[in-house]
């Protein structure tokens, strides 16, 4: 199955809803029989997840390194639970090998691996490699000539890295139009937001001022993320940088906007309030 295949926007829509659900649930109950990971950052870009999976990206999970498949870079690589359940979602491995997250020899590690997995395009877990593996196999179908496309995800409070503003430089230098930077911009890193950290904003214009194009979203809209994700790249001319405006824990009451499940893992009683309201 190729999630290029074109079905009507309002059953497209209705399906990522659906999906995000899902990889939502899923991957809170990895990290809980796991006792580990980032759940917070994972509900945060389950939708952006879902609508990249299951309404844009042309990509066949039984030809993992297809020459023409798009490709995509989790370059917030801690938050692999809900990496690992939309690629599983998608076909790329069985649901069952979920059930191994985190486990000694595990091919789920808390940052994904490129040699154990099919559909992870490079390794990732040190924050502010993403986007420049990213540029570089951009960069490469450019010479080709090549159509795909290649969209990349980091966390906003790695956007503090400064690899991210070379690439930024880079990318922009060459009018990389193939390449779509997706900034999940919950406000929140690890044991503060990121506004008391290093501030970010005015992030648009930031981005406007390296040479990109610009679009601000709600990451939680299915509808206006599937809009903005699957528009022509072609004769745009420049890179795309789409600023998810989203919340860390978006779906569970206690954990929403809460910096404490950057990586926080649920008691019983947590887990079970939370799978009540991801409904």
């Amino acid at each position: 199955m190729s999630s290029s295949t074109k079905v009507p926007r309002n059953d497209a829509v209705t399906q990522i809803a659906s999906k995000s659900l899902w990889i939502r649930r899923r991957s809170f109950q990895m990290v809980y029989e796991a006792q580990q990971g980032h759940p917070g950052g994972d509900f945060s870009a389950a939708d952006i997840l879902a609508t990249l999976y299951f309404g844009v990206m042309r990509f066949d999970p039984r030809k993992p390194n297809d020459p023409g498949r798009d490709r995509f870079v989790m370059s917030k690589g801690h938050c692999s639970g809900a990496f690992y359940a939309a690629l599983a979602a998608a076909g790329y491995f069985p649901e069952d090998e979920l059930k191994t997250y985190m486990e000694p020899l595990s091919k789920l590690n808390g940052h994904p691996n490129r040699n154990y997995l099919p559909g992870v395009e490079t390794n990732t877990g040190p924050l502010g490699h993403g986007l420049p593996v990213a540029t570089g196999i951009a960069i490469a179908g450019q010479l080709d000539n090549a159509d795909f496309r290649t969209f990349v995800l980091t966390g906003d409070g790695e956007l503090q890295e400064g690899s991210n503003w070379e690439c930024a430089l880079t990318a922009a230098h060459r009018k990389l139009e193939n390449l779509t930077l997706i900034v999940d911009r919950n406000r929140l890193q690890q044991g503060a937001r990121t506004e008391d950290t290093a501030t970010l904003d005015p992030l648009d214009e930031k981005w406007r001022a390296f040479g990109w194009h610009v679009e601000m979203v709600d990451g939680h809209d299915h509808a206006q993320l599937l809009d903005v994700l699957s528009a022509p790249a072609k004769g745009r001319g420049k890179p795309l940088c789409v600023i998810a405006n989203t919340f860390k824990g978006k779906g569970v009451s206690f954990m929403h906007d809460n910096v404490s499940w950057h990586h926080g893992v649920p008691n019983k009683e947590q887990y079970e309030q939370a799978m009540a309201e991801l409904v």
